[in-house]
């Protein structure tokens, strides 16, 4: 008997040998489940082949335009609109999780699109282990009566951070303190490829956020609180995942489909409260965030998610003013609007039919469910049904979804790439990027008596700190799990202490404490301290303040004599103004990602540091909590060389 795996790799030979044959080739056989799908009363069967003895020529059947790889992408939506039943139509429109949808459910259902949000990983983390998943539910999309590709999403915000062994980037926080457009542009090429070798086209990123109020708890990812800045660094990571729009392999071969988010509001809320209400800002301050969309867009960004926020009140995913008048119309975008988790529902919470109604009709067209997606189907039916909702708004939001699709290069290469998922992640060439990106994030904010650059080949030096041995913390939030994780050895990287005994050299001597006693004697002490992964939600934060367990680690390196060079790990600024006259140095070093020796090659003078504060560093939290940046304990822009 053969095995699962044996079977799955039998469907997958033959699906590549039927591709072969030509790429816009007729399929000679009917789905055998083509009874699942309820096909409309204003859909036309296909005539059969006439295959009568009176017949002298051979029968010839032409492809279906939309299979037609040289037709224009306008033509083949079109045409394949025109086939589809209203069950197909609404079954583009759900994106369930991995967790709650089985391969079958996709051809059963029609399913268009799977997520695997933070933490949703195949049993097997590899990129092989990855591909084989994807596949596994894209041959049974093939397997339909259309055999319409479904489109796979992950949320890559900082690398493949999902994937074990990955490149893992700074967070976008630190990557604006680099400033750097043409990083930006490696960064997501790199990141489009190695989302590409576990057979995945679409990626939840950039975040296009202007936090306001780092109290949020993902202000780390925003480039900056000024707009400006991330429409800049925004649109040219997008232009790295995706390709340039004139280019053949736009979307195509080791690019990928990216996602603006999080139209609009995000880090504007009261308080910073996630997915609170953004209540204090005019219509004219708001246009301003909406700006970085515009310049994405124009970029040629390809879905935009919207936000969890509200706006005076108004869940964002029923706004049919922001959604179909400014994002569709204003700024002219033709791609799909996608909804963040479970954000329909949020609209009327107690009511999932008029949730889904308000967000439908304002212009929402792709809907992350990650669970209750049947009922999405079938309460979105009977809203046509009933007319609440226009299958004029339907065949829009098919067609945005549909032309994405084609443009992603679905229709032609649905299945992975097998000799990208070969060459795997987190290559040396990947990697050395990345550490060039920490390097490019470090930005010096005190240097007494320029303690720094530290010497090398003849210092004495004692790194303190348990979360300087810990690629967890260095890498933060949405990282192999959806709020990260404390674990020392969580994915492939070079810890911070590592990477200081790395670049030292071979005649200094490097000793390590966690707790910061009997520490001494030293040249310098190196301390680690910073936040707790975090993500959205559990990173809200009421005061700012370091942890007890940092400041007393900082209390007894301070009491011991030996000079002081603080490394902060954090998604944003830190109140430390009570603190930071007991230290020589304080470097803010963000949340570097897999790469710490970055960190090592600026402390030793390998290379200086460029890095500027991309956010205004406050005194106290009144000043975060009324907006002040009048008299901050470091300004926006600011960096010592």
């Amino acid at each position: 008997m053969l095995g699962r795996k044996t079977i799955f790799t039998l469907r997958t030979i033959l699906f590549i040998l039927i591709i072969g044959i030509g790429v816009g080739g007729f399929f000679l056989f009917d789905s055998p489940n083509e009874e699942v799908l309820n096909t409309s009363d204003d859909i036309q069967e296909q005539e059969p082949i006439d295959t009568s003895d009176e017949k002298e020529e051979e029968t010839t059947i032409e492809s279906p335009v939309y299979k037609d790889p040289d037709a224009s992408i306008e033509d083949r939506v079109t045409d394949l609109l025109s086939q589809m039943s209203l069950d197909e139509k609404i079954g583009q429109m759900v994106q369930p999780e991995k967790y709650n949808v089985t391969p079958n459910d996709v051809r059963q259902f029609g399913i268009g699109s799977i997520l695997s949000g933070g933490g949703a990983v195949p049993d097997e983390n590899t990129p092989e282990g990855w591909a084989d998943m994807v596949d596994e539910y894209q041959l049974e999309a093939l397997d339909t009566r259309l055999q319409i590709p479904i489109i796979y999403g992950i949320d890559a915000v900082h690398g493949h951070n999902n994937v074990k062994d990955a490149t893992i980037f700074p967070h976008n926080i630190g990557l604006g303190a680099a400033n750097d457009v043409d990083l930006m542009k490696q960064i997501g090429e790199v990141t489009a490829k190695e989302v590409r070798s576990t057979g995945i086209s679409y990626t939840f990123a950039p975040c296009l956020c202007s936090p306001q109020n780092i109290r949020w708890g993902r202000t780390y990812e925003g480039y900056s609180e000024q707009p400006e800045m991330v429409g800049k660094l925004g649109s040219a990571i997008v232009e790295g995942l995706q390709g340039l729009p004139d280019e053949q392999d736009f979307l195509k071969e080791e690019h990928v489909a990216a996602s603006i988010k999080h139209f609009v509001g995000d880090g504007l809320t009261y308080n910073g409260i996630d997915q609170g209400d953004v209540s204090e800002y005019s219509e004219e301050e708001l246009e301003k965030h909406i700006e970085p969309f515009d310049e994405a867009i124009q970029a040629g960004a390809r879905t935009v998610m919207i936000s969890f926020s509200s706006i005076n009140g108004l869940k964002t995913h029923g706004d049919y003013h922001l959604i179909t008048e400014v994002l569709k119309g204003d700024l002219e975008f033709t791609g799909f609007v996608i909804s963040d988790y479970n954000g329909a529902q949020q609209i009327v919470p107690d009511d999932f039919e008029e949730s889904i109604k308000q967000s439908i009709n304002a212009g929402i067209d792709l809907f992350m469910i990650p669970t209750d997606w049947q009922e999405f189907i079938t309460t979105t039916k009977q809203l046509v049904e009933d007319e609440e909702v226009s299958i004029e708004r339907i065949d829009d939001a098919v067609t945005r979804i549909l032309r994405v699709k084609f443009e992603n290069g679905l229709f032609e290469q649905p299945l992975a790439n097998r000799a990208l998922v070969a060459e795997g992640v987190g290559s040396d060439e990947h990697r050395a990027l990345a550490r060039d990106a920490v390097r490019k994030s470090q930005v010096l904010l005190k240097n007494d008596n320029d303690i720094l650059p530290l010497a090398k080949d003849n210092s004495d030096i004692v790194v303190v700190g348990r979360k300087a041995a810990n690629i967890g913390f260095q890498s933060g939030g949405w990282t192999m799990e959806w709020q990260g994780s404390p674990e020392p050895d969580l994915t492939e990287g070079t810890t911070i202490l590592a990477g200081i005994e790395e670049v030292a050299g071979p005649n200094s001597s490097i000793s390590f404490s966690t707790d910061g006693e009997e520490v001494s004697g030293h040249d310098v002490a190196i301390i680690v301290v910073g936040e707790e992964p975090y993500a959205e939600f559990e990173g809200d934060s009421e005061d700012l303040r370091l942890s007890d367990e940092d400041i007393s680690l900082l209390e007894t390196v301070k009491e011991s004599g030996t000079p002081m060079v603080v490394l902060l790990l954090s998604g944003r600024p830190m109140i430390v103004t009570e603190e930071i006259d007991k230290w020589d140095a304080f470097v803010a070093s963000w949340l570097p990602g897999s790469e710490g020796a970055g960190i090592a090659d600026v402390l030793f003078g390998e290379h200086p540091f460029t890095g500027k504060l991309s956010y205004t560093w406050p005194k106290n939290i009144n000043q975060v909590n009324n907006h002040d940046k009048s008299n901050p304990l470091f300004p926006i822009g600011y960096g010592l060389e």
